[in-house]
């Protein structure tokens, strides 16, 4: 009977192309939209949600697209984003050797309170940033009642 060295590392690389495939499957970042065209994607700007003292902001990255592709709408008590990003006229011209820039439609939803004023949101586009906010409702102050009794007691 031949004695058959074990190699631990063997299969390390397949176990890594297994793993990433559980992740991508589960996590999708980017999805092929297209695949006759690789070059445009669904893809999901990246966003930023901070507070303020009076408002909760959203920041939205979204280089390469125009104000007028861009549009912020509440329906539902639900804050979406979209657009589009369009490649350039010349990328169908060109012979890359790489393209990491995603093109086409996305959009991003966010779900708000239900007492946010909706006609009170902002929305300010500036270098690539979209930049909406959204004022934070006033607190209710509890109102105290003087409990009254009977006489009697």
């Amino acid at each position: 009977m031949a004695i058959i060295k074990w190699d631990p590392f063997r299969d390390i690389s397949g176990i890594q192309d297994h793993i990433n495939k559980v992740f991508e499957e589960s996590f999708p970042r980017i999805r092929i939209k297209d695949r006759d065209n690789p070059n445009l994607y669904a893809w999901e700007p990246p966003v930023d949600i901070f507070e303020t003292d009076t408002d909760v902001v959203i920041q939205a990255e979204i280089p390469g697209v125009h104000k007028e592709d861009v549009s912020v709408e509440v329906k539902d008590n639900i804050l979406i984003i979209k657009g589009d990003r369009l490649p350039d006229e010349k990328s169908g011209e060109r012979n890359y050797y790489r393209q990491e820039r995603c093109f086409g439609t996305f959009q991003r939803a966010f779900a708000l309170q239900d007492f946010v004023d909706t006609d009170k949101i902002g929305a300010h586009f500036s270098n690539g940033v979209l930049e909406v906010t959204i004022p934070k409702p006033e607190e209710e102050i509890p109102v105290k009642i003087r409990v009254e009794a009977d006489e009697e007691e």
